[in-house]
């Protein structure tokens, strides 16, 4: 049985939100769930994300807001920098420091199909291939995904 018309392995699966407007949280989640996705977690602060970071969870990727109640979520991109976990900042405003720190930028607002987008551009990006078509809202790094 050949796989060649399977569907191809997923890289992405587990994600982790961090995003301290509370309908946006809620939405963010509902939707990658419904995208069979499964979000390890969703959370609102800085130290809460690091927490999870730390944990021995898998996580795949993290989408982040950088204006956090607590802090920054560059914070949150440098922890998990270390633990080689890829960052899409979901942000109004896409900090310079950014492109060292992340896999890239999606600017809010943005629809479902743009953060789909994303995400897939950043798998692809992981398999080793460029992705055909970014959605409008977002900007790709060269950082270590």
């Amino acid at each position: 049985m050949s796989m060649l018309f399977g569907k191809k392995k997923r890289l992405i699966i587990r994600l982790l939100v961090v995003e301290d407007e509370p309908l946006v949280a809620f939405d963010t989640e509902y939707f990658l769930t419904e995208s069979k996705f499964t979000v390890v977690a969703t959370v609102d602060r800085v130290s809460d994300a690091l927490a999870v970071i730390e944990s021995e969870s898998a996580i795949d990727l993290i989408l982040a807001d950088v204006s956090l109640s607590d802090g920054s979520g560059l914070d949150v991109a440098r922890a998990a920098l270390e633990r080689g976990v890829p960052v899409l900042f979901v942000t109004g405003n896409c900090p310079v420091e950014a492109t060292t720190l992340a896999a890239g930028c999606l600017s809010k607002p943005y629809s479902q199909r743009d953060l789909l987008a994303a995400i897939a551009a950043i798998e692809a990006r992981m398999a080793g291939s460029e992705p055909k078509k970014l959605p409008s809202g977002l900007r790709l790094f060269s950082a270590p995904v």
